[in-house]
């Protein structure tokens, strides 16, 4: 069975700009963890705009389409009960839930969760993934198009500590990582029906990072690129052929960064290798790698001609992507677990504790401009939209900055 589609979708025209503006998936635009607006780079208690409660656990970030925000979250004694939320971005009310059963396994590691995945949006519908390798196609109403149990239909295909890696929109494709030490493969989804435009097997290795896009400068074409410890495959999103590979290592936890020239793969343990993109079939070259720069689980962010890693223990790198040389090193409040996104030359970070902290990286040395104390543990990366911050913990979801 390769899904069960419910109904078509109306077909939507959104002008292009309000789709720019939104945040569709896991880390914004390709995934490349960078937004457009101005948030505040300073905090008080009165930029929080809502705070609304949420009725399950859950590590996906918000997404934010057409006025309108989406989360995941699982609850129940085994985090069976997988619900899909959908609040007003005016007021923060809920505006409609819908609750399935999973179908496939829900253990994971202690400091994970079932609604880890974070859902994607092609700016008419939007797609959630659980641990449970469950997938459902909404449109933005909330009904059901579609629904994908990937345990029933690969039934190797599971996750003893749980599935972390967020599905994204590349080139009208829905990219969806299924990869653990059973059956596992890469997904290329018919976003309108819930079917499968092409299947990779991949490499029988758990993998929680998530799919990152480059649009290929020479022939307009878009690629998707997967990381995983063998190292990094740029597919055609259309078929799923191979267009060039970089060697191993690669990473399992941490998902890679993107720039308009420069790709950065976190290797933990062993430093930060950044990758000059050449276009085509032709494979980028490594441009430096560093011992000194690491990401242990949040991802990397390439804004300009930088690249700025922040490590478990608090720590930022800035770096150039040319050189690898370090301008400047900061230490933050700390410890993290979610990955930093930038708006301009402002770069944003939640740590675990539930500080919220701006940085100025044009600082000479970086520099803290705000804090804002959310006061509960907090685990997911923030999202960015319009000039708001969308930070959830397990409890709740805050919109920061008008």
């Amino acid at each position: 069975m390769n899904s069960v589609p419910i109904f078509a979708a109306a077909a939507l025209t959104l002008f292009a700009g309000s789709v720019r503006a939104d945040w569709l998936q896991f880390r914004g635009p390709d995934a490349s963890a960078r937004g457009t607006g101005q948030p505040p780079v300073t905090f008080q208690p009165s930029d929080i705009v809502w705070k609304t409660a949420l009725p399950g656990r859950g590590l996906s970030s918000p997404v934010i389409v057409g006025g309108k925000v989406f989360l995941t979250a699982a609850s129940g004694p085994d985090q069976e009960t997988l619900h899909v939320i959908c609040l007003d971005n005016t007021t923060g009310k809920k505006l409609w839930e819908r609750r399935f059963q999973a179908t496939g396994r829900t253990m994971c590691h202690e400091k994970t969760n079932v609604a880890a995945p974070t859902p994607a949006s092609d700016g008419t519908r939007v797609f959630a993934l659980f641990s449970s390798n469950d997938c459902f196609g909404l449109d933005l109403e909330g009904n059901l198009l579609w629904v994908r149990g990937f345990t029933l239909d690969y039934p190797n295909a599971s996750n003893s500590l749980g599935l972390a890696s967020s599905p994204i929109m590349v080139g009208g494709v829905l990219v969806t990582m299924v990869e653990n030490d059973g059956d596992s493969f890469t997904l290329g989804i018919d976003p309108a029906t819930g079917t499968n435009l092409w299947k990779l097997a991949r490499p029988k290795n758990a993998n929680w990072t998530s799919p990152t896009a480059w649009q290929d400068p020479a022939s307009g074409r878009p690629l998707v690129l997967v990381t995983a410890h063998e190292g990094v495959l740029a597919l055609d999103p259309q078929t799923g052929k191979e267009q060039w590979t970089l060697p191993k290592p690669g990473t399992t936890i941490p998902s890679a960064g993107i720039g308009e020239k420069h790709f950065a793969v976190p290797r933990p343990g062993k430093g930060l290798a950044v990758y000059t993109l050449a276009g085509g079939t032709t494979p980028p070259e490594l441009a430096w790698e560093s011992a000194q720069i690491n990401s242990d689980t949040a991802s990397p962010v390439l804004q300009g001609p930088r690249v700025f890693a922040l490590n478990g223990a608090g720590v930022l790198s800035c770096a150039e992507l040319a050189t690898g040389d370090r301008p400047w090193k900061l230490r933050m409040e700390g410890p993290f677990s979610g990955s930093p996104v930038m708006s301009g030359t402002t770069l944003y970070a939640v740590s675990e504790r539930g500080l919220l902290q701006a940085v100025d990286t044009t600082a000479a040395e970086g520099a803290v401009t705000g804090k804002l104390d959310l006061g509960t543990t907090i685990l997911c990366t923030p999202s960015l939209s319009g000039n708001s911050i969308y930070v959830r913990s397990d409890g709740h979801v805050w919109r920061i900055g008008k």
